[in-house]
């Protein structure tokens, strides 16, 4: 048993096709096709169920490819302790940032980071929680921003921010009486909007509403993909959602928005990486940039309601 062929293992469940894991080490498919099949012989034990399309490990496979993994983190702390790794601000990484937070969050301070640290490269992909999560763990990311906290074994949680939910709506007259900021009691099921499954923002709403069912009569039903597909719906149709405070403008948004009452329900927002993932000045710049750049109430209010979406 060789370290590249762990390699080579991990390489294969990441991407549950030889062609593709083939390249994504850099060397020709039938040598990874055959130092995965050596393994395997060497071990007396099937790790992948070839007759599956795509492959799949088989159940013996997933904890052996799992124990793998670690094995192979634990070497790339090793290498990171003798080159000194942790305080280089160079290099390419990989990004994972929630739909609800990349719109708004990315555009305050990836300028000026970039221009303070020109030898980093960032690659950014918008995707869902769980898939962040998914991409973490098979080191096909590097750093994740989303919601926490994940309770994950093996992903590492640093905290940047509370960030507020506001209730945004067609009418504000509906939801509040005598008063400018809401309670989530005032808030029924009648009119609510959502984003789609998958969407760790559509979890904390519910959380926040408590509402014991959603069944209502609606002659139009629709899951919105983003924040301000659902803000236009609602602005020409009618109804309220739940918005974060990011995605709130002074200019378009004044009129159609609430407040909640003290304490407020907040979304923690944190830098997630796995475990061995070793820059720690990056994720220390990262941090200081992007509190640097968003509202202070976020960071200094300490009475708030903290919502978790899983």
């Amino acid at each position: 048993m060789t370290i590249q062929q762990l390699t080579y293992v991990v390489a294969l469940d990441n991407h549950r096709h030889f062609v593709k894991a083939a390249e994504s080490c850099h060397v020709a498919q039938p040598t990874l096709t055959l130092q995965v099949k050596k393994l395997e012989e060497q071990m007396a034990l099937m790790l992948f169920d070839r007759s599956s399309q795509p492959l799949k490990p088989t159940p013996m496979g997933e904890i052996f490819i799992q124990k793998a993994r670690e094995i192979l983190g634990e070497i790339q702390l090793l290498k990171a302790m003798v080159n000194d790794e942790r305080n280089l601000m160079n290099g390419t990484f990989r990004v994972g940032i929630i739909p609800t937070l990349a719109p708004y969050l990315l555009p305050l301070f990836i300028k000026e980071f970039l221009a303070q640290f020109p030898e980093i490269k960032l690659e950014i992909q918008e995707l869902k929680s769980n898939d962040i999560i998914t991409k973490l763990e098979k080191d096909l990311l590097d750093i994740g921003l989303l919601a926490t906290p994940l309770n994950e074994n093996n992903i590492r949680e640093i905290t940047l921010f509370y960030e507020p939910f506001l209730v945004y709506t067609d009418d504000k007259d509906t939801l509040i009486h005598n008063d400018e900021k809401i309670h989530a009691s005032d808030l029924t099921p009648e009119g609510l909007w959502l984003l789609g499954q998958g969407h760790c923002f559509r979890n904390h709403t519910l959380n926040v509403c408590e509402f014991d069912t959603l069944d209502y009569n609606r002659n139009l039903f629709m899951e919105g993909g983003s924040i301000e597909t659902l803000k236009k719906m609602i602005k020409e149709i009618s109804g309220y959602t739940l918005i974060p405070e990011l995605s709130y403008s002074k200019h378009t948004d004044q009129e159609n928005t609430i407040r909640f009452e003290e304490p407020q329900p907040v979304r923690e927002i944190s830098i997630v990486t796995h475990k061995n993932f070793t820059r720690e000045r990056l994720i220390s710049e990262l941090r200081k940039s992007i509190l640097e750049h968003t509202p202070k109430s976020f960071k200094k209010n300490t009475r708030f309601v903290k919502v978790k979406w899983r």
